[in-house]
């Protein structure tokens, strides 16, 4: 079977899954570009083992606009299956135009979505695009209804389960405090309680909600906060809400990470905007209960309410500060929310989106 693939730029995360997924079909990749202008030059590319990569002559426009041209010599080879992963840029737009004059059957892959309030030409823009393909595939409940609501005929969606995260890579059982208290002390860590976030220090990522919500938890309690240099912004909150045991750790790679998982005793990712948030499935691999809000898709289907955490809404830092403070206080609830994590986390490892994209093709190739 002979399957291809085409996406805006690689990342490490997506390289795992098309080798995982190429150990099983012949497997082409075609990237409009090598990496997103807008990440961390440490986002380090992993090696293709088990798939063919190619990419695309692409043209710098202006801002992050990219146009990448070359790709009708790819898509008019003999693939049994051509998934579409961008309908949103340029180069992704220009692929679904010629896949649909040309009458090319193909499917559309989002990694999240949720409805927004577009004005009437968004609108017709997404479900011009979204609506041209045969068939989806989407991660969530919530992005179901983000691709019905754009065109796309419900009979035809199919379910993966999106994320980062090896089985291997998820812990076989929540963590002792003498263990957690090993791994603090070889960090440097002095508080009794931690909390983390990870993500890029930009408005949509709520961080700003954080650090205001953080003034009414205990003072015992460390929050570290992954992902780079403070901004201004988050300085003169620091000042203004004179908040003590913050720290902020530079941006760190998959095995790095893993430590100040092990270390802490809650994830918060009070996002704004996330069609995802891939580091939602890397904290429940740790065994962490999870605070975010109802706009990160990946929260809405991982998880539950009470169950292993809590879904606020956003910008809402008093119940923000409030459920912290009911995890933080209960050690039974905070452990039995870790178990449920790791539970939950278990049907979400790579090893199962590639199964999910294999049942998908052998449906497609079957009934052609």
């Amino acid at each position: 079977m002979k399957i291809l693939f085409t996406k805006s730029g690689s990342s490490p995360y997506r390289v795992d899954f098309y080798n995982e997924l190429g150990k099983h079909i012949e497997l082409d990749v075609l990237y409009e570009y090598r990496i997103a202008f807008d990440r961390d030059k440490s986002w380090s590319l992993k090696k293709a083992h088990n798939f063919k990569e190619y990419f695309l002559k692409s043209f710098h426009l202006f801002g992050s606009k990219v146009i990448s041209f070359g790709f009708t010599k790819y898509l008019k080879k003999d693939y049994d299956v051509i998934i579409v992963g961008e309908y949103n840029t340029l180069t992704g737009r220009l692929i679904t135009l010629f896949l649909s004059i040309k009458k090319i059957p193909f499917a559309l892959n989002i990694d999240g979505g949720y409805i927004k309030n577009d004005n009437w030409l968004k609108k017709k823009i997404k479900t011009f695009f979204i609506s041209k393909a045969t068939w989806w595939l989407s991660p969530s409940v919530e992005s179901d209804s983000y691709l019905k609501y754009y065109g796309a005929n419900e009979n035809n969606i199919h379910r993966y389960p999106f994320t980062s995260v090896f089985e291997r890579e998820i812990l076989k059982d929540i963590l002792s405090v003498k263990e957690k208290d090993d791994i603090k002390s070889r960090l440097g860590i002095a508080e009794q309680k931690v909390i983390i976030t990870v993500g890029r220090f930009i408005k949509s990522k709520g961080f700003d909600i954080l650090l205001k919500a953080f003034s009414q938890v205990d003072s015992e309690t460390g929050l570290y906060i992954v992902g780079g240099e403070p901004t201004e912004e988050y300085l003169e909150l620091i000042k203004e809400y004179n908040l003590k045991n913050v720290h902020f750790i530079e941006f760190l790679n998959k095995d790095e990470l893993a430590n100040y998982y092990k270390a802490a005793d809650l994830f918060v990712l009070p996002t704004r905007k996330d069609v995802w948030g891939l580091v939602i499935n890397e904290a429940m691999a740790f065994g962490l209960p999870i605070i975010t809000t109802d706009k990160c898709v990946a929260g809405m289907e991982l998880v539950e309410n009470k169950g292993n955490g809590f879904i606020i809404p956003i910008e809402d830092q008093n119940e923000l500060s409030k459920k912290m403070n009911v995890i933080l206080s209960d050690n039974k609830l905070r452990n039995k929310m870790a178990l449920n994590s790791l539970k939950k986390i278990k049907q979400f490892t790579i090893e199962e989106m590639a199964k999910a994209h294999l049942t998908f093709f052998n449906k497609i190739v079957k009934n052609k």
